[in-house]
């Protein structure tokens, strides 16, 4: 994101704006055709391979509080997360969480809780759902819970799908004027860049024109854009669930630090990039992907058919702003047909 002071960061009660915490809050004030905003506000630390072993432990741990706290003067202090498999954490299997995933988005508020004590933090979030079901079902929600940071990522389900990018981008348009109507920081996501991708490799081209609206989109409405596409750590396997199709603990880990830098929060999520895995022979990586096409894209495509969704019966895990240590860290008692593991379906 640009250097620029422009952004600012307005609280939900309509008074005068606050200061963004860092110009990495920026919007551009404008854009050229097809450019991408590649920014990176930290390094690779050296030897970053031997961190992928370390990171299979730590990454996935259950979130405590913290005995101390760093001082940094944030202005949200009410966080609601919106939108699909994505941001309910599928692909983070947790004990001792609500819903049982963890994922970025309580990453983050895990981050923001160290520097607000008084953090609040809901996730509307359920997997499967399309940006149609996203709209009628969270945006209001979210809006009643007052909240003054805002994260959505919606419509990666009906691109996908085959949908027409540019119309779906107009459903996100209304939703994130909405959002940001009563002065919240609004945060939106980019798709990643799947060309690598087994089958979803050929939509690339469909996320890719999606991608250029959500920018187009954050200009019009000062959002901040939380650029999947440009973390290019997203290209390594270990990012990625066993599905394909979501991101791994890691993966999750690594998105939130992306987040966190974006919002100009300092945070303590070393950012981490595996070293590439090494070439399997043909016949070897064939029979992974057969084994992948019958667990995962099989089931996957079969619900597509009998017009079924892995997130029916299922309930958002964070349904009204808590603490995000303590007792909110309990599974919730209404999370009765909640599937704690992941489905091959964002």
């Amino acid at each position: 994101m640009p250097s620029s002071t422009t952004r600012t960061s307005r609280g939900a009660t309509g008074t005068a704006p606050t200061p963004c915490p860092t110009p990495r809050c920026s919007r551009p004030t404008s854009r050229t055709p097809g450019a991408r905003d590649v920014r990176r506000d930290y390094p690779i630390p050296a030897g970053a391979g031997s961190l992928l072993v370390a990171s299979s432990v730590t990454v996935s741990e259950t979130p405590r509080a913290p005995q101390t706290a760093p001082q940094q003067d944030l202005p949200w202090h009410r966080y609601v997360a919106i939108g699909d498999s994505f941001t309910e954490g599928i692909g983070d299997p947790s004990e001792g969480v609500p819903g049982g995933n963890r994922g970025w988005a309580d990453r983050v508020a895990e981050q923001l809780a160290l520097r607000v004590p008084d953090l609040a933090y809901a996730n509307l979030a359920i997997r499967g759902r399309l940006i149609a079901q996203i709209d009628d079902e969270q945006i209001e929600a979210a809006l009643a819970l007052r909240p003054d940071l805002i994260t959505i990522c919606a419509g990666g389900n009906d691109v996908t799908r085959g949908g027409n990018p540019d119309r779906i981008a107009e459903r996100l348009d209304s939703m994130v004027e909405r959002l940001s109507s009563d002065g919240a920081t609004v945060v939106i996501f980019t798709g990643p860049d799947i060309g690598d991708t087994p089958v979803l490799g050929a939509l690339r081209g469909r996320v890719a024109i999606y991608n250029e609206n959500i920018h187009t989109i954050a200009l019009r409405h000062d959002a901040i854009v939380a650029d999947l596409w440009a973390l290019r750590e997203l290209h390594e396997k270990p990012m990625w669930a066993p599905d394909r199709l979501h991101f791994s603990p890691l993966g999750h880990h690594t998105i939130a630090a992306m987040v966190l830098t974006a919002l100009g929060v300092e945070h303590d999520l070393d950012p981490e990039l595996p070293a590439p895995a090494p070439a399997k022979p043909w016949r070897e990586a064939r029979a992974e992907d057969l084994e992948w096409a019958r667990e995962h894209l099989l089931p996957w495509v079969v619900r597509r058919l009998r017009h079924r969704s892995s997130g029916d019966g299922v309930t958002p895990k964070r349904p009204r702003p808590q603490p995000v240590f303590g007792a909110a860290n309990t599974p919730a008692p209404d999370t009765e047909g909640r599937q704690a593991s992941g489905d091959s379906e964002s």
